[in-house]
């Protein structure tokens, strides 16, 4: 029987002004003036942060979760849900920032986590890390089977290779694909398509609000009824 380690999950977390910038046709429509939509994009980003972290902050196998950010209102918003937060001292794009980030983890386990997953459930993560565990590295491909939501390694250094065609990337060196029944784990949200389907599986708590208080916004996703 394998033994299961207690994870430390790494989640990346861009600024404001540069993240998701193909959800803002969305949240441009929904709100007006620039300065509104604006508030409103920014809004979302930090729901979908907020639902992942929380979801693993949940997770039964997490020890903790560190968020690397140079964000002051991700840094905030993440340190309420229970994370620890360490700067992106490397500013060396998304793959250098969960090196570091893993270089500031506790333990020897470690997986990196998108931060746009707000369909995630805590028992899904569970399922994943459980099976993360048997292997040294791993990784679970998202839904399109091109990109990753999870990457892990066990007692070796974590290697991301997150961007385009990572799937393909993390495969050729050496991590095992994982595959199992958690569709929140797989939807992560790039476009106005992937977040109309996590809103189909049923978001977490802090994105349900937004779309609560933003009327014009859930009509946008289908998800007013």
């Amino acid at each position: 029987m394998v033994a299961v380690p207690a994870w430390s999950v790494v989640v990346p977390a861009k600024r404001l002004a540069v993240a998701k910038t193909r959800l803002r046709p969305l949240t441009d429509q929904a709100a007006h003036p620039a300065v509104a939509r604006e508030e409103l994009h920014q809004a979302l980003v930090l729901a979908l942060l907020a639902d992942t972290v929380a979801a693993a902050r949940e997770c039964s196998l997490v020890a903790e979760v560190v968020v690397v950010t140079d964000e002051p209102a991700a840094a905030d918003l993440v340190r309420g849900l229970g994370a620890r937060t360490v700067a992106d001292e490397p500013d060396g794009g998304l793959n250098a920032a969960l090196e570091h980030g893993a270089g500031a983890a506790a333990g020897d386990a470690v997986a990196a986590l998108s931060s746009d997953l707000p369909a995630l459930r805590p028992a899904e993560l569970t399922a994943a890390l459980g099976a993360a565990a048997a292997v040294p590295r791993s990784f679970v491909p998202d839904v399109h089977g091109t990109g990753t939501t999870l990457l892990t390694a066990i007692g070796t250094p974590l290697r991301p290779r997150f961007g385009t065609g990572s799937a393909g990337a993390h495969r050729e060196d050496g991590a095992l694909a994982l595959a199992g029944d958690w569709p929140g784990l797989l939807r992560d949200v790039d476009d106005l398509d992937d977040l109309r389907a996590a809103v189909g599986l049923g978001v977490g708590r802090h994105t349900a609000r937004l779309l609560a208080g933003s009327p014009t916004l859930a009509v946008q996703l289908g998800a007013a009824r």
